[in-house]
C-alpha cells in the first residue's frame, strides 16, 4: 500500500497522472498476490528480477521518457516519475533495468550516434538490455576526475585497461558505460571519454563485493586489455567529464534518494495500527511524513526542470543530500518508535526482517552516487555562482 503523501504536491503533474498511478497500483497488487513484490527496502538496488522488468516494459513503463521512434513511451519525465515512485514505495524488484532506464538510455539518446540509439534504446525499453555504471575506482570515488582506467587508440579502435569498483550488477547485466582517460592534460577534467562496454567480453573479470548482509550487488570490474571498436565510444573523445556530470543529475535527483526506506515506514504504520500507540509515536511519524513530503517536492522540481530541458545539477545534489540523510535517520527513528529486535533471518517480508535489511543497507545511503560532503561542495559553488 503506497502512502497518501504520493498523491499530493505543489509541482503540477500531468492531468492523466492520477489514472496512471491507479494503473501502477493495480499492477502492484497483482504482483504482491503473486509473491514478486515483498515491500523490501532498497529494492531498486538489490531487487534484480528480469521477468518483473519485462512485465513492466510490456505495459510501457520502462523507457517511458525515450522517444517513440526508438521504442520508448515518449511520455516525459513527470509521468515516469509517477511510475517509479509507486514502484519504490512498494519495494518492487526494479534493479535489473534501473540504471538502463534512469541514465544509460537518456545518455545514449543525448550523446550517442544514430546507430547506437537504434541498437540499444529499443532493447532498453523492451526490458531486454541492462546496464551498469563504470565510474568509480579505488581512491577515485567522489574524486571522479582522478580515474586511472585508460583507453588507448589502436588501429581498429581502443584498448581499455583498468579496474572499476562498486559497479552494481556487473555480474548479471549486459553492458556498462565506462569512464576512462583517453588523453593526458593539466586539467584533470579534460581528456576523459565514455565507452559502451560489453560486460561479457572475455577480457573482463568481475569480482564480487558483498554487502554487510552478504548480498552480492556490487563488484570490482577488471578490464584487462579489452579491445573496443570505434563505435564503442559514447559521444566525442574528451567530452567524458561533461557527459558524466549531466548523467549524475539523473542519478542523484530521483525518488530512490529518499524512498529507499519508505517500505519500512509503511510497515511501521501497519504495526502501529495493531498496537496501542501514544501521541508521541503519532507525532514522530507525522514529522517523518512532513520531511518526506518536502524532499519529494524538491525532487519533483528537478524532474520538472529535466522535462523542460533546464540544468538541475545543484538541485539534484540538494535532493540527494537531504534525501539520503532522511533515509538513514528514518531507520533510527523507526527503531525508537517501535523497539523490535531486527533479524535478517526472520520471515521474509516481516517487520523484523525489513528493519534488519534497512539497518544493514544504511551505511551506503549517503555514499553511493557521491558522498554528501562532495554534494555540499557542489551546492555551495552553485549558490556562489548564482549570487
Amino acid at each position: 500500500m503506497a502512502l497518501s503523501v504520493l498523491d499530493v504536491g505543489a509541482v503540477q503533474l500531468p492531468c492523466r497522472s492520477r489514472q496512471l498511478r491507479k494503473e501502477v497500483r493495480d499492477f502492484l497488487d497483482e504482483e504482491r498476490a503473486a509473491g514478486t513484490v515483498l515491500g523490501r527496502p532498497d529494492s531498486w538496488l538489490t531487487g534484480w528480477d528480469p521477468a518483473f522488468t519485462r512485465r513492466l516494459a510490456a505495459r510501457g513503463w520502462v523507457g517511458m521518457a525515450l522517444p517513440q521512434q526508438y521504442g520508448g513511451g515518449g511520455r516525459g519525465n513527470l509521468e515516469r516519475y509517477v511510475v517509479i515512485e509507486e514502484l519504490l514505495a512498494a519495494g518492487a524488484p526494479v534493479s535489473a533495468h534501473w540504471v538502463a532506464d534512469r541514465q544509460a538510455g537518456p545518455s545514449i539518446l543525448r550523446h550517442g550516434t544514430e546507430e547506437q540509439r537504434r541498437c540499444f534504446l529499443p532493447r532498453i525499453a523492451a526490458g531486454e538490455c541492462f546496464f551498469s555504471i563504470g565510474m568509480s575506482e579505488q581512491n577515485s570515488g567522489s574524486d571522479l576526475a582522478s580515474v586511472r582506467t585508460r583507453a588507448e587508440r589502436t588501429d581498429s579502435g581502443w584498448r581499455l585497461t583498468g579496474t572499476k569498483m562498486w559497479t552494481g550488477g556487473a555480474h548479471v547485466n549486459d553492458y556498462a558505460i565506462v569512464l576512462a582517460r583517453t588523453d593526458e592534460s593539466d586539467d584533470r577534467h579534460a581528456g576523459l571519454s565514455q565507452f559502451i562496454v560489453d560486460l561479457r567480453d572475455p577480457h573482463i573479470r568481475v569480482e564480487p563485493i558483498r554487502l554487510l548482509s552478504g548480498e552480492h550487488t556490487f563488484n570490482y570490474v577488471h578490464m584487462e586489455g579489452v579491445e573496443l571498436a570505434d563505435d564503442a565510444l559514447l559521444g566525442r573523445p574528451g567530452d567524458g567529464w561533461q557527459q558524466v556530470t549531466g548523467e549524475l543529475a539523473l542519478e542523484r535527483s530521483g525518488p530512490e534518494r529518499f524512498l529507499s526506506t519508505l517500505p519500512l515506514l509503511v510497515a511501521l504504520v501497519g504495526q502501529l495500527r495493531q498496537t496501542a500507540c501514544g501521541p508521541e509515536q503519532h507525532a514522530r511519524v507525522g514529522r517523518l511524513m512532513a520531511r518526506l513530503s518536502s524532499i519529494r517536492q524538491l525532487s519533483l522540481g528537478v524532474a520538472a526542470a529535466l522535462e523542460a530541458g533546464r540544468p538541475a545539477d545543484v538541485q539534484a545534489a540538494l535532493v540527494k543530500d537531504l534525501g539520503t540523510r532522511f533515509e538513514g535517520e528514518l531507520v533510527g527513528e523507526v527503531r525508537e518508535i517501535l523497539p523490535v529486535a531486527a533479524r535478517f533471518d526472520a520471515t521474509r517480508g516481516s517487520f523484523p526482517e525489513l528493519l534488519a535489511t534497512a539497518i544493514l543497507h544504511s551505511p551506503g545511503y549517503t555514499l553511493r552516487g557521491g558522498t554528501n560532503e562532495i554534494l555540499r561542495g557542489i551546492i555551495t559553488r552553485g549558490l556562489e555562482q548564482s549570487s
